[in-house]
């Protein structure tokens, strides 16, 4: 089956056409994306660390795998959307695409204030749970609730870029986090430094920053035609769209969720060696994320390059999309970790320049970013098999693989042999598992849909003879 042309010069046709060069044009901006993010996040870091006192970096450590947690679930359904709205558009249904871009609107909208309600009410708390020390937990406190403000905005923003994602559009969300970054390194330095607001000076740039990055998507959604129109009054959640976005959606949100509980048990872990260490990790850390862009954006290129294949069934494209996405992920992941764990001691610096940071910072950087290439390819199974509808599988692999694996780790191993090495070996190796299972599983999933053809979870139901499944529920081919 053809699919549509694409209607405009933002969006990706991945069903035709050679395959290599539109995965990588499609993830470089999400890579450029996520790493200009990340480097906002490290001014943010930088300058507390250069102009505030050591405590105030390690409350921002304190609080990343918090927020994590409280945010992760509805972004995890974001995901759910891309991958429908990409079917769709691999399938050449327009009005089908629509329902699931204003259903998913709305899951943003309401879950977003939902959200931030709960997280307002449980960060306290959860941070004494977490055994952060008491002369940063104040500290910590007012960054994590004015971050928790700006929710809303985070859940538009993120449901938002899913939807341009899912036609191949990553170019125009890297200009809008470009300008709400430049606008939040501005701020942070008015605040922090002009204002002397410390942690709370932080949070309100990057509120207000995200509260921009919302803004400038919407006002994209709103001027758009074909596949990614919005228009406010016709938001609203159409039944048959929810079920199949929580269906894609909820796995992933849960496994992203319980990634940062595992990751909050071993931040208590790590807050037991005292606020020098979890100033050193937090520095590592923003590095980290930006060693991470290749698992993230090969994840989510994966995603749409499977989706919209299985859409226009173009089955044989969604085997050289792994391929290539396999090798580019775990290329991109061995070079930028090697490549900072090399340089790791005068970049650490320009965080904190106190020695001591710097060596828990290199402790964790030995054993992290030596082996982030397994991170790659466990990210890129799992997006894989998200693609192809087996969400609810990747997030149970996930789950046992690596987030029980990793508690086991602390309860178990840790106690024997307390140090930071011993902490963090639990990631290469849950990475290691997981990515074997997830590969094995892409296998027999594949052959599976070689066999039936395309009996394979979808959001369609029912099959006309030379149009894919669910069209005529759907409304047939547009």
């Amino acid at each position: 089956m053809k699919t549509a042309e694409s209607p405009n010069k933002y969006e990706i046709d991945m069903c035709r056409g050679p395959l290599f060069g539109k995965i990588v044009l499609f993830a470089l901006p999400l890579m450029a994306t996520y790493i200009l993010q990340l480097l906002f996040n490290a001014a943010d870091l930088i300058i507390i660390g250069h102009y505030a006192h050591y405590n105030a970096m390690a409350a921002v450590g304190a609080t990343m795998n918090l927020n994590s947690l409280v945010i992760n679930l509805f972004i995890g359904l974001s995901i759910g959307s891309n991958v429908l709205v990409a079917q769709f558009f691999g399938a050449n249904n327009p009005a089908s695409a629509r329902k699931a871009v204003h259903t998913s609107m709305a899951i943003a909208l309401y879950g977003g204030f939902g959200l931030m309600i709960l997280g307002l009410a449980v960060a306290k708390p959860l941070l004494i749970l977490m055994k952060t020390p008491d002369e940063i937990l104040p500290l910590s406190c007012t960054y994590i609730w004015i971050c928790f403000c700006a929710i809303p905005f985070i859940m538009l923003y993120n449901f938002g870029c899913a939807v341009l994602r899912a036609v191949g559009d990553t170019r125009r969300p890297l200009v809008f986090l470009v300008i709400a970054g430049i606008i939040n390194v501005v701020l942070n330095m008015f605040f922090v430094i002009v204002c002397g607001m410390n942690v709370g000076g932080v949070a309100l740039a990057t509120a207000i920053s995200h509260g921009i990055a919302a803004i400038l998507i919407l006002r994209t959604l709103l001027k758009s035609k074909g596949y990614c129109a919005f228009r406010l009054k016709e938001i609203g959640i159409d039944r048959a769209m929810f079920r199949e976005i929580l269906k894609i959606g909820v796995p992933a949100g849960l496994q992203s969720s319980c990634f940062a509980i595992s990751n909050m048990i071993i931040q208590s872990s790590i807050n037991s060696f005292g606020p020098l260490a979890m100033a050193g990790t937090t520095a590592v850390l923003g590095l980290e994320g930006i060693v991470y862009v290749g698992s993230f954006a090969f994840h989510q290129t994966v995603i749409s390059f499977v989706a919209q294949n299985l859409g226009g069934q173009k089955y044989k494209r969604i085997l050289r999309s792994f391929y290539g996405c396999f090798f580019c992920a775990a290329v991109a992941c061995s070079v930028m970790g090697w490549g900072f764990y090399l340089l790791g001691r005068p970049i650490l610096s320009l965080f904190n320049p106190d020695p001591e940071v710097i060596a828990w910072g290199l402790l964790r950087m030995k054993i992290l970013f030596t082996t982030y290439g397994l991170c790659g390819c466990m990210d890129v199974a799992s997006g894989g098999l998200r693609g192809l509808g087996y969400s609810f599988t990747s997030a149970v692999i996930s789950l046992v693989g690596a987030c029980l694996f990793r508690v086991w780790w602390v309860i178990a191993i840790f106690p024997h042999h307390r140090t930071m090495e011993n902490l963090v070996l639990s990631y290469p190796i849950s990475w290691f598992f997981v990515a074997g299972a997830g590969c094995l599983l892409l296998y027999f999933v594949y052959r599976k849909l070689l066999q039936s053809n395309c009996n394979i979870p979808t959001p369609w139901r029912g099959m006309k003879p030379g149009v894919p499944r669910g069209l005529r529920y759907l409304g047939g081919p547009k």
